[in-house]
């Protein structure tokens, strides 16, 4: 039997000022790539979403490092997902007394990463080859059940 192991890590980024669009202009570069080569692309980028995904991309290796001991060369961004946050409403004052709204969004962004070199899964069979299955299959028999018999759904009133 095989169980699953952990092998991936998350850094999770809420309420960060900016569109949901113009992260996803980003994130859209680096997604399915090496951990060294998204640090490089994201210093030389010339957006301003790239610093806030560079600390989580960041904070995410850091995070494998100390949970599960990997080496930052083995890392792969496997997801990368910019959701659409809350938006903040100020009021800007207008000629005459009157007011006008500006809206300031938000967006919440999530990168996951994974370690290349640990398998995806654990081979439990050779630890517990003695012990026989707790499961036990269950025979079923297949009965043929005849409507005609019994005047079926027709005779009811």
């Amino acid at each position: 039997m095989l169980n699953k192991r952990t092998t991936e890590v998350y850094a999770l980024g809420q309420h960060i000022s900016m569109s949901a669009h113009k992260a996803r202009r980003v994130i859209d570069q680096i997604r399915g790539r090496s951990y060294e080569e998204t640090l490089i692309i994201l210093e030389l980028m010339p957006y301003r979403a790239c610093y806030p995904i560079f600390k989580l991309v960041y904070s995410a290796a850091a995070n494998a490092s100390f949970n599960m001991g990997s080496n930052e060369t083995n890392l792969v961004i496997s997801k990368a997902e910019v959701n659409e946050g809350t938006t903040v409403k100020r009021l800007k004052p207008r000629a005459r007394g009157r007011s006008f709204q500006i809206q300031k969004p938000t967006c919440h962004i999530t990168i996951v990463m994974k370690d290349i070199s640990l398998d995806e899964y654990i081979d439990t069979d050779s630890i517990r080859w003695s012990q026989k299955p707790k499961c036990k299959k269950k025979h079923t028999t297949m009965s043929y059940y005849d409507i005609y018999s019994n005047g079926g759904t027709w005779d009811k009133k």
